[in-house]
């Protein structure tokens, strides 16, 4: 670990790593046409299907962390470029539900293969992804992104101290 990596705080080296790992992912797939974001939700798709779930673009941004707005003009975009169909929910008109197209599978499938690849990488230095350094620093991040997250606590917190 470079010595500038390690003075830096827990928060900036998340920030680091996901901008190298967006980075790398919007390289990867660019040459089958998609970006990081695109490729995540695609992805998403491809898992989401696999259990049986045909998720509502709502669904699919709870699960990925995109904003709602952004998914839905995701999916537009990929809509448009035959990767996904988006029809309505019949329980709820104002939803729609998402599914990859033939096409779609074919794609995401490519990429798949070509992150997967990014990941071996990534984890190399600790092991490869079955190491189990690995697999608890990915239970680090899990257990990190199921942290709730609230910008006015700490200020509601320091603001009581002071009263």
């Amino acid at each position: 670990m470079s010595s500038a990596n390690e003075s830096a705080t827990a928060g900036f080296l998340v920030w680091r790593l996901s901008m190298k790992w967006r980075v790398a992912v919007d390289r990867a797939v660019a040459p089958l046409g998609l970006t990081h974001a695109q490729y995540a939700l695609m992805g998403s798709l491809y898992g989401m299907a696999r259990s049986g779930r045909q998720p509502s673009q709502r669904q699919l941004a709870d699960h990925t962390g995109l904003e709602p707005l952004y998914v839905s003009k995701l999916a537009r975009a990929l809509e448009a470029a035959g990767l996904v169909s988006r029809t309505r929910d019949p329980d709820d008109p104002r939803a729609m539900r998402l599914t990859l197209t033939e096409q779609g599978h074919d794609v995401t499938g490519r990429a798949i293969t070509v992150v997967q690849g990014l990941l071996d990488q990534m984890l190399e230095p600790l092991g490869g992804r079955t190491n189990p350094r690995a697999q608890q620093f990915t239970r680090d991040l899990a257990t990190l992104l199921e942290a709730p997250l609230d910008p006015h606590a700490e200020n509601a917190e320091n603001h009581e101290e002071q009263s």
